[in-house]
């Protein structure tokens, strides 16, 4: 299957799954000749089995990995490599995560797109919606179903993995993948960086880099950096419209438990009724609160940025000077190459032989 057959029909399935998560409505599926009632049971399954997937959050993911393969897009990232070589076929283990819906789907595209065979290994978290896309493209072009293979069981006779986990299970994919041509991630946070003179549309446009996925993404803020004396009323004022996180009995459990321990101990934080504000150095955050600390400068701060490298997904300010950084409630839209961990997982593919 040339390159160009593979832009067609990745980007038939992006603008098709777009236009089902808008409207909620899976018999679009069918006006293609695709399985729209096999679909819907993928997603009810995977709402079924993580209460963290609900029909929102999983109706979010298709949406964004929708206009994410925009045959434009497509067109532009192929053309930064040879994505048009001849090159032989290798199998591609690719370790799942499971904290957000689909997360492994940029992975499977790659695999795919470089020329080679996924073997992916599914979180239990997490095993309804990627085989449910693949289907659909598969019914698209059967050509994929000798391409792609999902287990269950201990992975084995591949050429190169691509693993992401915790920084425990990390430590544990190194030890056992290590002999083999990889790419491993652990965890890793987005940060953000307020002035103090943000308007009330880009303090609302932070809550979706916050709130999306309930905070259980590597892309989500954990953290924010504010300056000395900073007014926390216009941020919070902002962010009234999630609120609704807060109805979540997970996310309201975290909450609860959360508070408790920091009226328990004494401990100083900010708090609106479904997030808690507290002063921490540390970059990762529980689910329900936000880490954030004072800064003097912004030259600075990005000194302390790029020192933390390691730790941080991405960076959301509306200030230009703010190194790396994207706009607020950009956080969750990452173009195809931009890479988990800054890693680029396409010349990685297109470098095995």
């Amino acid at each position: 299957m040339d390159i160009e057959r593979k832009i067609e029909v990745f980007g038939k399935l992006g603008d098709i799954i777009s236009r089902v998560a808008v409207e909620e409505n899976f018999d679009l599926l069918q006006y293609e000749g695709w399985d729209g009632g096999a679909f819907q049971a993928a997603v009810d399954n995977a709402v079924n089995a993580n209460a963290w997937f609900t029909p929102e959050s999983i109706f979010r993911s298709l949406y964004i990995l929708g206009v994410s393969m925009m045959k434009s897009d497509l067109q532009a990232w192929a053309r930064m490599y040879d994505l048009g070589s001849n090159k032989e076929a290798g199998t591609i283990a690719v370790v799942m995560a499971g904290n957000i819906p689909a997360v492994g789907f940029h992975d499977f595209l790659s695999v795919l797109m470089s020329g080679n065979k996924i073997l992916a290994k599914l979180s239990s978290d997490d095993k309804y919606l990627i085989p449910g896309l693949a289907d659909l493209l598969i019914t698209e072009e059967p050509e994929f179903s000798d391409l792609i293979s999902f287990t269950e069981e201990t992975i084995q006779d591949f050429d190169a993995v691509i693993a992401t986990g915790s920084n425990n299970t990390s430590r544990y994919f190194k030890h056992y993948f290590g002999k083999y041509p990889h790419i491993i991630r652990n965890n890793r946070n987005g940060l953000a960086v307020l002035t103090g003179i943000e308007d009330d549309e880009s303090l609302n446009s932070l809550g979706d880099d916050i709130f999306l996925y309930y905070g259980l993404g590597c892309r989500n803020v954990s953290k924010l950096f504010v300056p000395k004396d900073y007014n926390f009323d216009p941020f919070f004022k902002s962010i009234e419209s999630f609120t609704s996180v807060g109805d979540h009995h997970k996310y309201r459990n975290n909450y609860d438990y959360n508070k408790s321990i920091y009226l328990v101990n004494g401990i100083h934080h900010f708090d609106n009724g479904f997030l808690l504000l507290r002063e921490e150095a540390s970059m990762a955050s529980p689910v329900s609160v936000l880490h954030f600390e004072y800064y003097e400068n912004i030259e600075e701060l990005n000194r302390f940025i790029s020192g933390e490298s390691e730790n941080i997904q991405c960076i959301i300010s509306a200030d230009p000077k703010v190194s790396r950084a994207i706009p607020p409630g950009t956080g969750q839209y990452p173009k195809l190459w931009d890479y988990a961990d800054g890693v680029d997982t396409m010349e990685f593919l297109m470098s095995l032989q």
